[in-house]
């Protein structure tokens, strides 16, 4: 029996990938871990993320949850790049996070299936 409910996983999942965007954030701020709080704070982001993935996998799939997790945080990711770290937000670049945007709805909905 699974540990968490469907919408626990989702909620649980929503966690792992901001904790997933906090370590992809944190490596940017270490600076080539040259600076050693940013270097920490990833490595202990990075680690609750695999940890709540590990449990969502069960309860949503593999399929799902990874690319799900690495979709949205892909999409995540990149908008911090554009708005805090001012990176530029060229139209190919918005074209296909908006793909990604697209594939994630597409693996949600195949989850509300059961394919």
């Amino acid at each position: 029996m699974p540990l968490l409910t469907i919408s626990q996983a989702w909620f649980v999942l929503a966690i792992a990938i901001l904790m997933e965007v906090g370590g992809t954030t944190c490596m940017r701020l270490a600076e080539g871990f040259t600076r050693l709080t940013p270097s920490l704070m990833m490595v202990v982001f990075y680690a609750f993320s695999f940890a709540l993935n590990t449990m969502v996998i069960r309860v949503l799939g593999l399929s799902v949850t990874y690319g799900v997790w690495s979709g949205a945080g892909t999409v995540l990711t990149a908008a911090i790049g554009i708005f805090y770290f001012r990176e530029p937000a060229t139209a190919i670049k918005m074209v296909s996070i908006g793909l990604i945007v697209i594939g994630v709805m597409g693996l949600h909905s195949a989850s509300r299936v059961g394919t």
